[in-house]
């Protein structure tokens, strides 16, 4: 069966994934050129940076999501389909879907990436990641239902776990949810659990390595530490989380911490698709790629964001697999691809860092751009205009500014509903 797309005397370009990198192509590419076809596991893109905050009861999910077909409903000869790609036959340009097949003349992979577990089973069994809308959602029903079930436990070692929270990871995510947590903690618990003592929430912080943040600069990352700590945050560095069983996180020097709440943001490995040759993937399923996001020993494959790994002198070891880059990597693409129609030579790829940014908590923040280095609440109100500019669509921008606001003025995160979600089987 095939999937069901008007012929076209045009050049037809498929783009897996509706990320920062899928949207990015999908946007500027010419649909006077081109014939423009995006496939994606979901009707919506998400705007991954703020599911922490969803995840902590402070935006809707709405707000952060917008689906394809309103995005593109004024793009002529653009196509979206929801499905899975199962096979990239390269020999004859052909995609396995989900919903059928379908030919290329251009293959655009930007599918991004998955939590990586490192190949533990019993972690990825009862961990919780955030990559997705979905696991958002389930962290946030997670902790508020043992918040509910802690409150009618007597057994004093079972009520400290439904109380303790473990996140692995010390990157941007880590310290945000870690944040935003302990926010929770100091304004939430004891309005809506007044029968609770707050100081028995105890947020663990684990980072593998001898500081958080560690890609930022050493004095970001020491202003970060400072301020987790002074917020209540354990922050536990040099260990790594080896296994989770009967309830407890176990290190790798034997300590164990009791908690029902696991989250795991301790990294990512690249989405699979079947059908490429193994000598193109690299570390953790990265696609190995030149300078023209061109996957290696092909011409008309392209492979963007932070399922590709290319290598400049300034980044031997590939790009940070952040928005910015992807979202540069698929504006270029397209003016590529519209080079390559008129017979110009491309343009290489070379990444403009303007900065990174993560937000600890209220008035807290870090921020390392271009030319200085900020904290604080300077850093704070970069980070809030800066996402909220990113943010698609006008209303959704109003929803979260006022959230923001709401939430800023009144202490009150008020998303706080608990919906039972069927768990999702993970492999």
């Amino acid at each position: 069966m095939n999937i069901q797309i008007p012929k076209s005397d045009k050049k037809r370009v498929i783009i897996i994934g509706g990320g920062f990198a899928g949207l990015a192509v999908a946007n500027k590419l010419n649909s006077k050129l081109f014939q423009i076809v995006l496939i994606d596991r979901c009707n919506f893109h998400q705007f991954q940076p703020l599911l922490y905050q969803v995840a902590s009861a402070g935006l809707e999910s709405g707000s952060i999501s917008f689906p394809f077909r309103k995005l593109f409903s004024r793009k002529k000869d653009f196509y979206f389909r929801l499905a899975e790609v199962k096979f990239i036959d390269t020999g004859k340009n052909k995609l396995e879907t989900s919903i059928g097949d379908i030919t290329y003349d251009y293959l655009v992979i930007a599918a991004g990436t998955t939590t990586n577990f490192f190949g533990n089973k019993m972690i990825m069994e009862n961990a919780l990641p955030m990559k997705s809308i979905e696991e958002a959602l389930e962290l946030k029903n997670t902790i508020l239902l043992n918040l509910e079930r802690a409150l009618d436990c007597t057994d004093p070692e079972e009520k400290r776990a439904f109380m303790n929270v473990v996140i692995v990871g010390g990157g941007a995510t880590g310290v945000e949810i870690a944040g935003a947590l302990s926010e929770m903690k100091r304004y939430i618990i004891r309005k809506d659990y007044p029968d609770l003592k707050k100081s028995n929430l105890n947020i663990y912080l684990v980072e593998g390595s001898n500081r958080v943040l560690n890609v930022f600069s050493e004095v970001s990352s020491s202003n970060a530490l400072d301020s987790l700590k002074k917020m209540g945050v354990n922050v536990i560095l040099n260990k790594l989380v080896t296994d989770y069983k009967d309830n407890e996180a176990v290190l790798n020097d034997g300590k164990t911490i009791p908690a029902k709440t696991l989250i795991w943001v301790s990294g990512v490995k690249s989405e699979h698709i079947d059908g490429l040759p193994d000598e193109v993937i690299g570390h953790a399923g990265r696609l190995l790629v030149n300078e023209y996001n061109q996957l290696q020993g092909f011409s008309n494959v392209f492979v963007i964001g932070d399922i590709c790994l290319q290598q400049e002198d300034a980044y031997p070891k590939g790009h940070p697999q952040v928005a910015p880059v992807a979202i540069q990597q698929g504006q270029l693409l397209a003016v590529n691809l519209k080079r390559i129609q008129v017979g110009e030579l491309m343009k290489p790829f070379h990444y403009k860092n303007q900065g990174s940014l993560a937000t600890i908590g209220r008035n807290q923040a870090v921020a390392d751009l271009k030319h200085i280095k900020l904290h604080g609440f300077v850093a704070w109100a970069v980070w809030m205009l800066v996402h909220l500019r990113s943010i698609l669509g006008v209303r959704n921008k109003l929803t979260v500014l006022f959230d923001w606001v709401w939430n800023y003025f009144t202490y009150d995160q008020s998303k706080r509903f608990i919906l039972f979600i069927r768990p999702r089987k993970r492999t």
